[in-house]
C-alpha cells in the first residue's frame, strides 16, 4: 500500500465525520448567506479545527465568495479545500543537512512518543542512514526497555544508562558514539513529563547545549509528539511546550484512530509550527512525512 493510500485510510474517520457534517450542511442551504457561514463556523469548531482557525477560515471564504461572485452553496466545498490548502502552507521536511543531524523528541507520557521514535529510527535506517537512539527518558525504566525493543526491530544502535541517570549524560554519550561510529542521525527520547515549564526548559537547554558542544553547527530538530485522538487538548499541550521549548515541528500520532484529524489545521494556523510527521497505524512502517496537499486530497476526495 502506498503512502497516500495509508494516509487516506488513516484519515477515514476524520473524513467521514468532518466532511459528512460539512456536506450535510451545504446540502441544507439553497443560497449563500450569513446563516450558512455561521453554521459552517460552528461545524468547523465541532470538527476540532478550533475557534480562532474556524473564524479565520470562514472570513477567508466570505472574501472568496464575494470576489468570485459564487452563488451556489455546493461551490463552498471547493473553496474550503483551497483555503485549507493555503493555510497549511509549504511542507517542511526534517532537516537532515548535517552529519550527524540530531532529533529531540518531546511530549507527555501516553502520546506514543517512544513507539514513534522506533518508527522514525526504522524509516531513517531504511533510507540508508546510520542511526543512534539515545534513551534519555531516564525517569521510567519501562521507557528504556520499550525503546530497546523498538531499536532492535529497526536494526539501529541504542545508547542507554540506568533508570534515574542524568538524561544529559545519555545524550553526551550518544553524541560521542555518533562521532566515533560516523552516524548520520541521533534521535533522543526525552522525559514524558511536563514537570513545570522551568524544569523542562532547563533540561532541554542542557541537552541542546551538549548537542551543540559535541557537534557544533549540527542540524537540530525539536519535535513535539501529540496524540491526535485528544483533539483540542493536543493543541493546548503544544502551546505549553512551545512556551518552554523551541519546537521546530510536530509529530501527530494515532491519526488513524480518531475523527479529530482536523486539529492539524488548527496546530498549523494557531501555533505556526509545522506538522512534519504523522503516524497512521501501529506497524513499524506506519510513520510518514506530512504532505499538506495529500492530507487535503484525502479529506476532500
Amino acid at each position: 500500500m502506498g503512502l497516500f493510500e495509508k494516509l487516506k485510510n488513516g484519515l477515514a474517520k476524520t473524513k467521514n465525520s468532518m466532511m459528512g457534517r460539512i456536506e450535510a450542511l451545504l446540502h441544507s442551504f439553497t443560497k449563500i448567506d450569513e446563516d450558512l457561514f455561521e453554521e459552517l463556523e460552528e461545524t468547523l469548531i465541532l470538527c476540532d479545527i478550533g475557534v480562532n482557525t474556524s473564524v479565520k477560515i470562514c472570513d477567508l471564504l466570505r472574501e472568496r465568495v464575494k470576489k468570485e461572485g459564487v452563488k451556489d452553496p455546493e461551490a463552498i466545498k471547493d473553496l474550503l479545500k483551497e483555503v485549507i490548502t493555503d493555510m497549511l502552507g509549504e511542507d517542511q521536511p526534517l532537516d537532515m543537512s548535517t552529519t550527524p543531524s540530531v532529533i529531540l523528541v518531546i511530549g507527555v507520557n501516553g502520546v506514543g512518543k517512544t513507539t514513534t521514535i522506533g518508527k522514525l529510527a526504522n524509516s531513517l535506517h531504511n533510507e540508508g542512514k546510520k542511526v543512534i537512539v539515545a534513551a534519555a527518558d531516564t525517569f521510567r525504566a519501562a521507557a528504556i526497555d520499550q525503546l530497546e525493543v523498538w531499536t532492535q526491530r529497526a536494526g539501529v544502535d541504542i545508547i542507554k544508562h540506568n533508570e534515574g541517570s542524568d538524561p544529559a549524560s545519555v545524550v553526551f554519550d550518544a553524541m560521542q558514539a555518533a562521532k566515533a561510529r560516523n552516524a548520520d542521525v541521533v534521535i533522543c527520547d526525552t522525559a514524558g513529563r511536563l514537570h513545570n515549564k522551568k524544569n523542562l526548559m532547563d533540561e532541554l537547554k542542557k541537552i541542546s547545549r551538549i548537542v551543540h558542544q559535541q557537534a557544533e553547527g549540527c542540524a537540530l530538530e525539536v519535535l513535539l509528539a501529540l496524540d491526535a485522538t485528544t483533539g483540542q487538548n493536543a493543541v493546548n499541550q503544544a502551546k505549553q511546550f512551545n512556551e518552554a521549548a523551541d519546537i521546530t515541528g510536530i509529530i501527530l500520532t494515532k491519526l488513524d484512530g480518531t475523527a479529530k484529524g482536523g486539529i492539524i489545521i488548527s496546530i498549523t494556523d494557531d501555533l505556526k509550527v509545522p506538522v512534519k510527521l504523522v503516524t497512521v497505524g501501529e506497524q513499524i512502517d506506519d510513520l510518514q512525512p506530512f504532505v499538506a496537499r495529500d492530507f487535503v486530497e484525502a479529506l476532500f476526495e
